[in-house]
């Protein structure tokens, strides 16, 4: 953790170097969900809720998923643009350096740029928790944690997976984008509002259901079954991440250099 820090701060030190540039980029990484929340906001301005949904309940998915995703950028975008290293042959060094490849690729990139993001999506969540009819308790508010906590080790994984992908095709594939980008979009809203072969899906091989589903039924006081259980679901994305490291320690093992 003391090397991962140092990568921090030396990243952050670079970007720093360009201010009016870190600081234009971040208001704009501001701007970009506002938009989408925006039309979420409108949305429930003319019909009122979404599959007895309202809009504070949906307003807490939105939060939950968008700073996930926010975190899970800043921290492993080293794992979304490793395309770049295996293609022109950066990922060699890696290799014979006295450290993880995992650690190394996260610290070769952080995008710090998106605490305007970040900052957006905690609005947006405060404003939820705010508004909600809920009657929190601890263990409400360390369910509400645990799922941003979910939320960042699932789309760290994902990334991860993606990147593993490249040893095998140098480039990466635009249709990853389908999970990443894709996911943030679905998983913004309740998972029962789409059709049962997408939320099988999404909780039992992606498990954004975990994250943004399961636990808010607990937190809202909706379970059928024990709320025990759903409070813990959000343990599932920790153990997505299992399966992601296996499968680049699989593609590391199997990686050939491009030559470069």
């Amino acid at each position: 953790m003391k090397l991962f820090g140092k990568y921090l701060l030396i990243l952050f030190k670079s970007q720093m170097q360009y201010r009016t540039s870190f600081w234009l980029m971040s208001f704009g990484q501001f701007f970009i969900p506002f938009s989408v929340f925006a039309g979420l906001y409108f949305m429930f301005e003319r019909f009122g809720q979404i599959k007895g949904w309202d809009f504070y309940e949906v307003a807490l998915c939105f939060g939950v998923i968008h700073m996930a995703f926010s975190i899970s950028e800043c921290l492993g975008r080293g794992f979304d643009m490793f395309s770049t290293l295996v293609s022109n042959g950066d990922f060699d060094r890696l290799l014979v350096r006295p450290r993880g490849t995992v650690l190394q690729v996260l610290g070769s990139k952080f995008e710090f740029t998106r605490i305007g993001r970040l900052l957006q999506s905690l609005l947006v969540l405060g404003w939820a928790v705010y508004g909600i009819d809920v009657d929190w308790t601890f263990a409400k508010a360390i369910t509400l944690l645990f799922m941003v906590v979910s939320g960042v080790f699932i789309f760290t994984g994902i990334f991860m997976l993606v990147a593993a992908m490249c040893f095998w095709t140098i480039q990466g594939l635009e249709i990853a984008n389908i999970f990443t980008d894709g996911g943030r979009e679905m998983a913004q809203y309740p998972l029962n509002i789409y059709q049962k072969w997408v939320v099988r899906f999404f909780t039992y091989v992606i498990p954004f259901g975990c994250v943004n589903y399961l636990p808010l039924l607990y937190i809202l006081g909706k379970t059928d079954g024990s709320p025990l259980l759903h409070m813990l679901t959000p343990l599932a994305g920790c153990l997505f991440l299992v399966p992601c490291v296996l499968v680049w320690r699989f593609g590391v093992r199997h990686y050939r250099s491009t030559g470069s």
